[in-house]
């Protein structure tokens, strides 16, 4: 991807995070800052938009990993993927394509876009509800779309939803989309009734989610489970030296939730050092004793 935080910055990058220790709640994008300048004590080579291919291990601590860009060498893999290749779930109109680099959205990485904006969001989920109720307040007008009378979103969500200013107009889809270089209308159908209507916008938002899969991960080798790669309590994989940390790994009891993958990066990274240094010890200690 062409920036650093996966999920959390392509999907809800605005959203509120409360599971993560030391923060009573914490946007993503906020979150993935403050990670980006704790990496930054570090020495890093950071590589985006650059999509691995292929792995293969030549040797005892000897890789080599195969990319779009380049041919990498490492003694240890950490794979650290979350929920692998996802990409959303396009409006299927024909004209839509062509409006993707201009005012059709399917991710939203920042609100202040849509200030004093009328914006139209299709989705029926988390997503959709979340955005609608982020923008209203800053947006000249929101109108939200679902081809459903009920949504998939979580209660209080739903009772937020009735108590503001968000136009709700169910159950209806888009059908057409109209405009020269970015969308100017939308034409709403009512499912039940087959009823036109036209709405003017300046910005449309599509959350219909998301499809992932493992991708080229699958033809590494490694044994997968649900989707996910199997580890043991080192966090290795089945392939000595390839280690999995994070959404991407899976083990008995294996809850997701942010923190659980916060404890498994430095699991994995210590016994990566490990397995690339034997006489290394596998507790490095506590940070407070790092000179940095």
């Amino acid at each position: 991807m062409p920036q650093l935080g996966g999920q959390l910055t392509a999907l809800y990058s605005e959203k509120n995070i409360y599971d993560v220790a030391g923060f009573p709640k914490v946007k993503a994008q906020e979150l993935v800052d403050h990670l980006k300048n704790q990496m930054e004590l570090f020495r890093t080579d950071v590589r985006l938009e650059e999509k691995v291919l292929a792995v293969r291990k030549l040797g005892e601590r000897s890789f080599e990993i195969v990319t779009d860009g380049a041919i990498h060498q490492a003694k240890a893999i950490i794979i650290a993927a979350g929920i692998g290749a996802f990409e959303p779930r396009r409006l299927e109109l024909p004209e839509a394509i062509r409006f993707e680099n201009s005012n059709l959205h399917y991710f939203v990485s920042d609100l202040e876009r849509f200030r004093g904006k009328k914006v139209l969001i299709s989705g029926g989920g988390d997503s959709a509800l979340d955005r609608s109720l982020m923008l209203e307040p800053i947006a000249e007008r929101v109108t939200l779309v679902h081809r459903r009378d009920k949504f998939r979103a979580h209660e209080h969500s739903v009772e937020l939803l009735t108590l503001s200013k968000v136009n709700v107009v169910v159950p209806t889809e888009n059908t057409a989309l109209h405009g020269e270089e970015s969308i100017e209308w939308v034409v709403l159908t009512d499912v039940k009734t087959q009823t036109k209507m036209l709405v003017d916008v300046d910005e449309v938002i599509i959350n219909f989610g998301f499809v992932n899969s493992l991708g080229p991960i699958r033809n590494w080798g490694l044994v997968v489970g649900g989707g996910s790669l199997v580890v043991d309590t080192k966090m290795v994989t089945n392939i000595p030296g390839i280690f999995a940390a994070g959404d991407i790994s899976i083990y008995p009891g294996k809850l997701k939730p942010f923190t659980v993958g916060f404890g498994e990066a430095p699991t994995a990274i210590n016994n990566a050092n490990v397995y690339i240094d034997t006489q290394a010890k596998l507790s490095p200690g506590q940070s407070s004793n790092m000179k940095m």
